[in-house]
């Protein structure tokens, strides 16, 4: 069996499955393409491509830090493969944003409208420029291959070094800030996740992944080419990385230990059972493992030591990244198969570049031979009627645009034809509570939305006038604005005096002396007290005092007043435990609606008025 050919073949239909799936996704949306909502903004295209993708592309720095820095020469085979499969790591993560950003479009806004107080921000920046130090590290690799480039090669080779601290810096900061970004969701994120030393975590941790990581691509190499494995480099990895990892393990425990949350790993409940699996995976396995110099030294030993270094790494980020917050939200998220097709098509098509990139460059000291170009092997003959392929390269094209082609129709065929049939807008009639037509707004096609009062808003505008404050073409790429461009309100904090409606005419209409004593500074501390004009809102006696005249918004209050005392009341009333949680007030859900024009049925939550959708423009519903 040729593994070469087989390989590829599988990854050129993975390829070709999530090329058909990226095309819906990018013409229709988010929500025909995944399972993700407003609860779950973040599914498996940011927990695993994107923060499982840039650990995954820690073997770069950590490789050429053994190399440059501590100048172990011994690594040098290493190095190169190293450095292209952190590239192509890096590629994938910046392919999945495109993939996961609303308006991909966009990715270039961080490059000129900074917010330097979010870690996303400095993630972002790292990631970009540590991609185009990665790039310059390689690009001498196959500038070699030509002449035509020997002054830029010679010009780079010149750079390696100071390219190589660039690397280490970059990555030892956004490898970090990952972490970081988490330190939001303490409320969120269950307690056995979050730390404030998850930048320390991610850091430690992507040391000993890249060490790892580097050591399975040899291997896997290795066997796909049929070459010697590197046996001995693969085991001082490994020696090191167990040394990282219980370092890992050490802090990971003393903080929980510190925080009072270690109890919580013996619980019983599914997050202390998944915390298990993921310190044993990731942790404790490989440690044992690897302090065994006979396990350590053998092929077997190397193969399951670097798996489970990897896969545990790879849950730990999914874990941080969305998966423990379930018991939060309450909302239980699975991604859909064209989640998966998209992760695993970004990978293969890397994986196959990875290839090309061996077989075309000299990443190795020998480069790998094409197996059907040996003497001893005969033609290449289609299976079905024995019909000679061509040389070896020409039968590979032949097979491999077959197989992408069959599975790029396939993913078509398999998209779900309601969803894309589906109306992003529906007109409907609402409760009487809404005065009037309403909208029913699914821009992501997913069977989820708002109730859009259009009768209201038209009205409240003073006529038709007004529909060039939200419908209009002075915008790049901008239809309409986002609901979010005119209700900014309930972000912003308020007056809760008001002075202007006090000396305005149309208000209060009360002069400045009438509050202010003459002569001194016009300040709040200088003016008359509250109560001596609103006697009326205290009862008789008591006092006013104001601590100041700024309230919060409305979504601060909510979050900072009425929460806490909604939780602090749950914990005394056994009746509703739930007391605290959003949903229990705002559930917002709307029957099922059976049929719309002979479609599939569609689940609708109507999330921001409580109200029952009526029989209109073709929707079958109770009335309320």
């Amino acid at each position: 069996m040729n593994r070469v050919h087989v390989t590829k073949t599988i990854l050129w239909m993975l390829t070709g499955l999530a090329l058909a799936v990226a095309l819906t996704r990018f013409a229709f949306g988010l929500g025909v393409t995944t399972n993700l909502t407003d609860t779950t903004p973040w599914g498996l295209w940011i927990g695993f491509d994107v923060m499982a993708g840039v650990a995954l592309g820690a073997g770069g720095f950590v490789i050429t830090a053994i190399f440059y820095i501590l100048r172990q020469e011994k690594f040098h085979p290493l190095v190169r493969p190293a450095v292209l499969t952190a590239l192509l790591g890096y590629i994938a993560v910046i392919l999945s944003l495109l993939v996961d950003l609303g308006l991909p479009w966009n990715i270039w806004h961080m490059m000129i409208y900074w917010n330097p107080h979010s870690p996303l921000f400095e993630v972002g920046w790292c990631v970009m420029l540590y991609t185009t130090v990665l790039l310059l590290e390689f690009s001498p690799v196959p500038l070699a291959e030509t002449s035509r480039w020997a002054n830029i090669r010679r010009v780079l080779m010149k750079f390696r070094f100071p390219l190589v601290l660039l690397g280490i810096m970059l990555s030892t900061l956004h490898q970090s800030s990952l972490g970081s970004l988490f330190l939001i969701t303490p409320f969120k994120s269950y307690p056995l996740w979050y730390t404030p030393l998850l930048p320390i975590l991610f850091f430690i941790s992507a040391i000993a992944l890249g060490l790892m990581m580097v050591s399975f691509e040899s291997l896997c190499t290795s066997w796909l080419y049929r070459r010697p494995a590197e046996n001995n480099l693969v085991a001082r990895l490994g020696s090191a990385a167990r040394w990282v990892l219980g370092f890992y393990l050490l802090v990971r425990l003393l903080d929980l230990k510190i925080s009072g949350n270690l109890a919580l790993i013996f619980s019983g409940n599914w997050e202390s059972w998944l915390f298990i699996a993921e310190l044993l995976i990731m942790a404790i396995i490989p440690i044992i493992l690897f302090s065994i110099p006979r396990v350590r030294h053998s092929a077997t030993g190397q193969w399951i030591g670097s798996f489970l270094v990897v896969a545990g790494t790879i849950l730990n980020r999914v874990n941080v990244g969305g998966l423990t917050m379930v018991g939060t939200t309450g909302e239980y998220y699975f991604p859909s198969w064209m989640e998966v097709s998209i992760s695993a098509g970004i990978v293969a098509a890397l994986a196959l570049v990875f290839l090309f990139a061996i077989e075309k460059f000299q990443i190795w000291e020998t480069r790998p031979r094409e197996p059907e170009s040996d003497p001893h092997v005969q033609p290449a003959f289609s299976r079905g009627g024995q019909t000679w392929l061509g040389s070896p390269s020409v039968a590979g094209r032949t097979r491999y645009s077959l197989a992408f082609i069959i599975a790029v129709a396939i993913g078509f065929a398999l998209i779900p034809a309601h969803k894309i049939d589906s109306s992003g807008v529906v007109d409907i009639v609402a409760a009487r509570a809404l005065g009037g037509d309403t909208l029913f707004v699914d821009g992501n096609r997913d069977g989820f939305g708002v109730a859009f009062p259009h009768a209201a808003h038209i009205k409240a505008g003073k006529g038709k006038e007004s529909c060039v404050g939200c419908h209009h073409m002075n915008l790049p790429l901008d239809r309409q604005s986002g609901c979010y461009s005119c209700h900014r309100g309930m972000y912003l904090t308020a007056d809760a005096f008001g002075h202007d409606w006090h000396a305005s005419a149309a208000g209060g209409n009360v002069a400045c002396v009438d509050c202010h004593t003459r002569g001194e500074d016009r300040t709040a501390a200088t003016a008359r007290p509250c109560a001596d004009c609103h006697k009326d809102l205290m009862p008789e006696g008591a006092a006013i005092k104001v601590n100041t005249y700024t309230v919060p918004s409305y979504a601060d209050a909510m979050h900072d007043l009425c929460i806490p005392c909604h939780r602090q009341a749950a914990a005394t009333n056994s009746d509703h435990p739930d007391l605290y949680r959003c949903p229990t007030c705002h559930n917002g859900k709307s029957p099922d609606w059976p049929t719309l024009a002979g479609r599939q049925p569609w689940k609708r939550r109507l999330n921001n008025h409580n109200i029952l959708p009526v029989v209109s423009a073709g929707i079958e519903g109770p009335t309320p």
